[in-house]
Parts: C-alpha cells; structure tokens; sequence
C-alpha cells in the first residue's frame, strides 16, 4: 500500500498510473488549501496556488525520470519565488512545504504514503487551530503613549507602575511636543492581564498630571518564526 506506484524510473509511465497521482495531488492540494483557510488571513490567489502546487511539482519530478536529488533542487529554486520579495508568515510556509511534499511523494509515485501523512497531518493541524492551543488568554502586547512635562524625570518615572501591570517594559522612544514644553514617550508593554488596561492608564494619568495617555496594539510585525 505504501510502496510506489512505479517499477522503475518515470520514463515508461503507464495512463492508470499517471491518473491516479495526478488525482492524488490534485485532491490533496485542494486539502492543503482547506486546511490553510481555517482561521486564518488568506487570499484567493494563494489559496489556489497552494492547491495547483502538488501537481505542479509532480510534473517537475516525473520530467527529471524520479530523480529525487535533482527535482529538489529545481523545486528549491522555484520555492524561493513566493518569498523573493513578501515575507511569508510561518503557516504560509508550512503549507507550501506541505503541498511540495506531497507534489515529491505523487511524483515518485508514493501515493499510499501521501495520502496517509497528508490525512493525519490535516487531522492533527485542525485540532491544534480549533483548540486553544497557543493562545494568550490574558497577556497582550500593547503600546503606551505618555506625555509628560518637561520638569519630570522620566526614566524610572512609571516602573513600579510597569512592575505592577507588565510582564516587562521598554521604552522605544522619546520626542518632544508643543515647542518642547511636553515630552511624549512611548512605551512597549507586554501586559499580564489585557482586562487591567484602565487600572494602568488611571495610574499613568495620576502620574503624569492628567496629560494625554494612548493604550493600543502594538504595531504588528509578524509572523516571525
């Protein structure tokens, strides 16, 4: 069942064959894109090009005669077209290098053990999106905008505040505003409980004299691995 569907090389490939990993790839890749789209920021472009994949890479494989070492190295060329110049998040990784497995497995013929790996690999990926696997309960990134008068020093100015409310704090920056007279700092949080957020800004306001205080997300820059 897990053996390959080809005695030999490629180069005398019969019909029944050929259908049978060619429907292979083409269903698996329809189920690398399902399971991509679940919970997930997506385009339509990138979903179909995760489903058109498989069978993309088995033709590659099946032209150089099952050559393994030389198929993975025109497909590792290739694969450097998506992420040439659009960072790609860690699941968009992982999802083409799933569908190019599976395109390498159907093109050499292994077609039991894809659909296998495959089945077991979405069952075990829809499980972990659907659970609240790696989720953050309470922590929350945020940024902190505090503007202070200029007769306060601010360097140790809220880190008992900090201490109490924040796993850690950094302060990113420092400008000035309204001709110099306020200073305008911005903080990096990584809160313990996002649900205190007013408690945090109650106690900077008390802090800084009722001065503007701004508590938001902090600017995205995902996904790293």
């Amino acid at each position: 069942m897990l053996s390959s569907l080809f005695s030999g090389d490629t180069s005398s490939l019969e019909w029944g064959s050929l259908l049978i990993c060619v429907a292979a790839s083409l269903i698996l890749g329809l189920l690398v894109a399902f399971v991509h789209m679940i919970k997930n920021v997506y385009t339509k472009n990138f979903v179909i090009t995760l489903a058109v994949l498989p069978i993309l890479v088995q033709s590659v494989i099946m032209l150089v005669n099952g050559n393994l070492g030389t198929g993975v190295a025109i497909l590792g060329a290739f694969s450097l077209i998506r992420f040439r110049s659009v960072p790609g998040g860690s699941r968009e990784i992982a999802s083409v290098f799933w569908s190019m497995g599976i395109g390498l497995a159907t093109g050499m013929g292994y077609v039991g053990y894809v659909v296998v790996f495959s089945v077991i690999v979405a069952l075990f990926l829809i499980a972990l999106y659907t659970m609240p696997f790696g989720d953050r309960q309470k922590t929350a990134e945020r940024e902190l905008k505090v503007t202070i008068p200029e007769d306060l020093d601010y360097p140790q100015l809220f880190d008992d505040i900090f201490e109490k409310y924040a796993h850690s704090a950094k302060l990113d920056s420092v400008r000035t505003t309204t001709m110099g007279s306020l200073y305008e700092l911005r903080y990096h949080l990584l809160l313990k409980d996002q649900s205190q957020e007013k408690q945090i800004i109650d106690e900077v306001r008390i802090r800084n004299g009722n001065l503007p205080v701004v508590l938001g997300k902090a600017a995205a820059n995902r996904d790293e691995l």
